[in-house]
C-alpha cells in the first residue's frame, strides 16, 4: 500500500471525504446576488472541510424563471457568474457544482458547471426534460442528445454528459453529474457513469414538494446509491423559487451505498446545507468485491476531466461527520426492535428446523452453561423444534459441571430449564477428566491449554454420545465473535452438528437475550434471563477462587468483545486496514478506551484471526444471520498457512 499523501488531513487519508449538499437563499432573477450567495457558502463550507459541494438546479438565475430564460442579458450574467466563482474558487481545495442557463450552438441547455482548481472544468448538460403536469422544460431547453458533437466546447470549457472529473490528489474522488429529472428516469446517466468509475454522483435539482413525495425522494435517492455503490448528493431549489403554481422546499440529501447520511431542513428561505464523509475507500471495497457490479458493463465511454483540489483549509475538525455505530452489529436506537429480533429469529430457528427435518432427528441435544451463547441456543432450539414439528421435549439439555462451574451459572441452567419446562440432566465430568489425566500422564494441579481443553473435549463427547443415544442432533452454541478469535477448543466446543449462532457475534447474542427477557419469556424466564446477561463471561475451565467465585473471564484474557465485534465489522464487512480500523475505533470509543487499549486489543484481534483460520477451515454448518459471516464455504476463505505479514 502507498504512503498516505502527506498533504490529506488524516480522516482523507483512510478515504473519508467531507462533501455538502446546498439549497442556499434565493434571489429569483438576481444573477448577482445569487452569486455572492453562492460564493459566501462556498467559502463556509471550504473552512469546514467540504471537498465537494452541490447547489441546486439553475440556482445562479433559479429554475423558476420560465421565459426570462430567453433572456440574452439573463444567460450572459449567468455564463459570468460562474467565472467569478471560478476564481473565488482558487485555494479553498473544494469542487463545486452549480447549475445555470447556456447556449451552445444556438441552442438552450440546462446545465450543471463543475468547478475546482479556480476554474470551470466541465458543463453536462440535462439529459431527461419534464414536460408534464407542472413542468414545461421542453418550452426553453433542449435535451442533451441534441449535441451535435461528443466533443463540444461551451466558451471553450467542454460540454457533454460523457464527462467524468477526477482529483489526482485524493484518491478515489472521481465525480459524475446528473440533472433533476435525469434521476427519476428507467436508467438514469448516474448509472453508466457508476460503471465507468464514478464514486460520487451529485445531482443539482429543483423538485417541486407535493404531498409524500419527500419520502419517495428520499428512497429513490437512497436506492440510486446502493445500485450504483457510490455516494449520491442531491441538492434541491429552495423557498425562494416562484410559488406561482407549485412550491419548492430545498430538500438535500446525501447518501452512500442505500444509507441516508445527511439531510436538509425543509421549506427554509434561508440558505440550508447538510453535511456528510462519505468513504470512497468503503466503496470501492464494494466495488471490487461485488461480482454483479464488476461484470456490468459501462454502455458509454467517458472522458476524465482531471484536476488538484489541493490542502483542506486548516483548522477542520478531525470528527467524522457520519453515523459511526460503537456496536455495529446491534441495530441502532430507533430501530423496531422486536422486528429486527423475529426476523434473526426466524433466521437461525428455520435453519437448524431444516437441519432437524433432513436428519429425521427425534432429539436437539443442547449443553446448557448458564452462559449467553448456550442460552440463546435454546431459545432458537425451542423456536426450532417448533418448526420441525418436534415436542418441547425433543429438547434434551445437558448441565455438565466441571472444576470452574459457578453456582450461579449451573442454577441458572437448572433454573432457566425448569422456567421453559425443558428437560435437564447433569452429567458432571470431574471424574472422566481426572481419570483422562492419568491416562496421558498430565501432572496434576498443572492448570495449562490442556486442563482446559480436555474438560471442553469431554463436554462434547458426551453430548455427541447422547446425541447417538437418542437419535438426535447437537445443536453448537459458539459465536462469530468466538470463532474470529479463536476461542473455542478444537474439537470441542469447536465442533457440533449444526452451529446454530455461528452467524451471531457476542454482542448481537447479548441483545437478543435482552430482548427474550424483556418481551418473548419475560414472564417464564425473564429475571433469570436478566441474570444471565449480566455474569462475566467465561469458560469456566480454572479452578474457582477459595469463596467458590469465579476466577478466569473471557475479556480479561482477549479483550472487551465488544472492542472485537467492532474490529470484525470493519475488517471483514468493509476491507478496513488496520490503521483505518484504529482510526474509526478512536472515534467510535473516544470516551471508553484510550488509544494505548484499542491499540492492545486490535493487535490481539488480528493476531488471533489470523492463527485461528485453521478452526474455521473445519467448522460446522451454521446459518449466515447478518453481512458478515466466517464459513469457510461461503463469505471468508482464506489459507489456514497465512503469515499475516500484512498486519
Amino acid at each position: 500500500m502507498p504512503d498516505p499523501n502527506p498533504s490529506l488531513c488524516p480522516r482523507e487519508q483512510h478515504g473519508f471525504v467531507r462533501v455538502a449538499t446546498v439549497s442556499p437563499e434565493l434571489k429569483l432573477g438576481d444573477v448577482a446576488a445569487n452569486v455572492a450567495t453562492l460564493r459566501t457558502e462556498m467559502q463556509r463550507l471550504a473552512s469546514e472541510g467540504c471537498r465537494l459541494i452541490v447547489f441546486p438546479e439553475l440556482c445562479l438565475t433559479g429554475y423558476s424563471c420560465a421565459d426570462l430564460f430567453y433572456q440574452r442579458s439573463l444567460q450572459q450574467q449567468a455564463l459570468a457568474g460562474v467565472k467569478q466563482l471560478a476564481e473565488a474558487n482558487a485555494g479553498l481545495g473544494c469542487c463545486i457544482v452549480v447549475g445555470l442557463p447556456l447556449i451552445v450552438q444556438g441552442r438552450l441547455y440546462n446545465v450543471a458547471a463543475v468547478i475546482a482548481d479556480g476554474e470551470v472544468l466541465g458543463f453536462v448538460p440535462k439529459t431527461f426534460l419534464p414536460n408534464s403536469g407542472e413542468f414545461y422544460e421542453r418550452r426553453w431547453f433542449s435535451p442533451a442528445t441534441t449535441l451535435t458533437d461528443t466533443h463540444t466546447e461551451a466558451d471553450g470549457i467542454p460540454i457533454g454528459t460523457d464527462l467524468l472529473f477526477e482529483a489526482t490528489d485524493l484518491p478515489g474522488f472521481v465525480l459524475g453529474v446528473e440533472i433533476c429529472e435525469d434521476l427519476w428516469t428507467v436508467i438514469p446517466p448516474s448509472s453508466h457513469a457508476a460503471l465507468a468509475g464514478a464514486t460520487l454522483l451529485a445531482n443539482p435539482s429543483a423538485s417541486n414538494e407535493v404531498l409524500g413525495k419527500f419520502t419517495y425522494r428520499r428512497q429513490l435517492i437512497s436506492q440510486q446509491s446502493a445500485r450504483c455503490q457510490a455516494a449520491y448528493i442531491y441538492a434541491s431549489a429552495g423557498a425562494g423559487e416562484s410559488s406561482t403554481d407549485t412550491v419548492y422546499s430545498g430538500h438535500g440529501l446525501i447518501a452512500e451505498n442505500g444509507s441516508l447520511l445527511g439531510e436538509t431542513e425543509r421549506f427554509a428561505f434561508e440558505t440550508r446545507a447538510a453535511l456528510a464523509d462519505v468513504d470512497l475507500q468503503r466503496l470501492e471495497h464494494e466495488r471490487v468485491r461485488n461480482t454483479a457490479f464488476r461484470d456490468a458493463a459501462a454502455t458509454q465511454s467517458y472522458s476524465r476531466i482531471t484536476f488538484c483540489l489541493g490542502e483542506t483549509q486548516p483548522g477542520v475538525s478531525p470528527a467524522l461527520l457520519r453515523p459511526l455505530s460503537a456496536h455495529p452489529f446491534v441495530p441502532p436506537a430507533g430501530s423496531d426492535r422486536q422486528a429486527v429480533c423475529e426476523e434473526i429469529f426466524a433466521i437461525q430457528a428455520t435453519a437448524l428446523a431444516r437441519r432437524l427435518r433432513q436428519t429425521r432427528s427425534k432429539t436437539a441435544v443442547l449443553g446448557l452453561s448458564g452462559g449467553l451463547d448456550s442460552t440463546l441456543a435454546l431459545l432458537v432450539m425451542i423456536e426450532s423444534l417448533k418448526r420441525a414439528g418436534l415436542p418441547r421435549e425433543a429438547a434434551l439439555t445437558i448441565t455438565m459441571p466441571g472444576f470452574g462451574t459457578t453456582a450461579r451459572t449451573k442454577g441458572n441452567a437448572e433454573k432457566l430449564a425448569e422456567a421453559l419446562h425443558i428437560p435437564l440432566r447433569t452429567i458432571g465430568i470431574g471424574a472422566a477428566v481426572e481419570q483422562h489425566f492419568k491416562d496421558i500422564g498430565h501432572p496434576a494441579g498443572l492448570h495449562d491449554v490442556t486442563y482446559e481443553n480436555a474438560q471442553a473435549r469431554e463436554r462434547t463427547q458426551v453430548l455427541m454420545d447422547v446425541a447417538n443415544q437418542t437419535g438426535g442432533i447437537v445443536v453448537g452454541t459458539g459465536d462469530l465473535s468466538e470463532s474470529a478469535l479463536g476461542w473455542c477448543t478444537f474439537n470441542g466446543d469447536h465442533m457440533s452438528m449444526y452451529h446454530v449462532n455461528a452467524g451471531v457475534p457476542k454482542t448481537l447474542v447479548k441483545y437478543l437475550i435482552e430482548w427474550c427477557a424483556s418481551e418473548l419469556y419475560a414472564t417464564e424466564a425473564g429475571a433469570i434471563l436478566h441474570d444471565i446477561i449480566d455474569t462475566p463471561i467465561s469458560p469456566e475451565l480454572l479452578p474457582l477462587a477459595a469463596d467458590g467465585s469465579m476466577k478466569q473471564k473471557t475479556e480479561d484474557t482477549v479483550g472487551p468483545y465488544e472492542l472485537h465485534d467492532f474490529f470484525l465489522f470493519h475488517f471483514i464487512r468493509h476491507g478496513c486496514d488496520e490503521a483505518k480500523i484504529r482510526f474509526l475505533a478512536a472515534q467510535a470509543f473516544a470516551d471508553q478506551y484510550p488509544a494505548e487499549v484499542v491499540d492492545k486489543w486490535l493487535a490481539t484481534f488480528l493476531r488471533r484471526f489470523v492463527q485461528s483460520q485453521f478452526k474455521r477451515s473445519s467448522m460446522p454448518d451454521g446459518p449466515k444471520v447478518g453481512s458478515v459471516a466466517l464459513s469457510p464455504r461461503g463469505d471468508w476463505r482464506m489459507p489456514s498457512d497465512y503469515s499475516g505479514s500484512l498486519f
